[in-house]
């Protein structure tokens, strides 16, 4: 095991490396900079160019890039340049919220999703099945921003309701926080939700179809025990799994709901970064979404390895 932790945190960091040089290179393809945003029309060519000095941006890019990648290995990610502040301060702060919205979603969806998964695996192709999966296609199909706008719209025209406009820490009041995040975790779960209960049904068909379930079913053996110890353990493995692929897609939606519920996490600030071409915010952001990707993915392949033996002793 800790030979193969090493061999995963070296894989890792190589990883790392050539996502900054990556994030690096996308960041610069975007159309315009800093300066066109902050001169507009007004200004000559030798104020554009004093201050693309001042930013760096004078410098080629392979230069630049070894600059800010010398900053990130000390850990400083730069500073704002719309702003002013420091981006390791700005994006600590945006991520906490997105860390909250992430984590709360993916309880929603476990809590909701796995139980759904497997109701209908077990009534499989009955009506309550059909219902579900039913519920499920719609759940996969619809958009996330879709999904946001149909909730906020539908609750503020049935309750006369609206989620507050400013976002309120649950240090401060978790009442208001939960009142604030409701409705955008609601839109993220509806689609994580869906995922989890098709998943996990398909989990539970090919449990129940397995022989050894049906031998136990023919010595009479009590439901309850056949589920636990045989469907459910089976089904755990592949849920430990799945639990980060959701994980990750939930990172992806943030960014829409944050800006459709103008929540100040990364998201939003990813957004903000690229329309003012604050290239220090953009390349931070993206890193950090990248490395807890990375982080997600490293957890669940041990957390894998842990729960099943038979992964441990290949």
């Amino acid at each position: 095991m800790g030979a193969y932790l090493v061999k995963r945190l070296a894989a890792s960091l190589l990883t790392a490396l050539l996502a900054s040089m990556l994030v690096f290179l996308l960041v610069r393809l975007v159309p315009g900079d800093v300066v066109a945003q902050m001169m507009g029309q007004a200004g000559g060519e030798a104020a554009a160019g004093a201050m693309r000095e001042f930013f760096g941006l004078d410098q080629p890019v392979y230069v630049q890039y070894f600059r800010w990648l010398t900053q990130v290995l000390q850990g400083d990610l730069g500073t704002s340049w719309t702003r002013g502040l420091p981006v390791t301060m700005l994006i600590g702060q945006a991520f906490l919220v997105t860390l909250e919205i992430g984590l709360l979603t993916l309880f929603v969806a476990t809590v909701v999703g796995v139980p759904l998964g497997i109701v209908a695996g077990i009534y499989e192709d009955g009506p309550l099945d059909t219902f579900i999966q039913s519920i499920n296609v719609v759940g996969l199909s619809a958009p996330v921003f879709w999904v946001g706008l149909m909730l906020l719209v539908g609750v503020s025209s049935m309750f006369a309701w609206s989620p507050p406009l400013r976002y309120v820490p649950p240090a401060r009041s978790l009442a208001d926080n939960l009142s604030i995040l409701a409705l955008p975790i609601a839109s993220l779960a509806f689609l994580q939700i869906a995922a989890y209960s098709q998943f996990v049904r398909q989990n539970v068909v090919s449990a129940l179809h397995q022989e050894y379930v049906r031998t136990a079913v023919a010595k009479g053996v009590p439901v309850r025990t056949i589920f636990f110890k045989h469907i459910l353990r089976n089904v755990l493995i592949p849920i430990v799994t799945f639990m980060g692929l959701i994980l990750i897609q939930i990172l992806g939606g943030v960014v829409i709901i944050e800006s459709l519920f103008a929540l100040p996490g990364l998201g939003r600030l990813l957004l903000t970064a690229i329309e003012t071409r604050d290239y220090p915010v953009l390349q931070g952001a993206l890193l950090i979404v990248v490395v807890a990707a990375m982080v997600v993915n490293l957890v669940v392949d041990l957390a894998y390895r842990l729960i099943d033996p038979r992964v441990r002793v290949s």
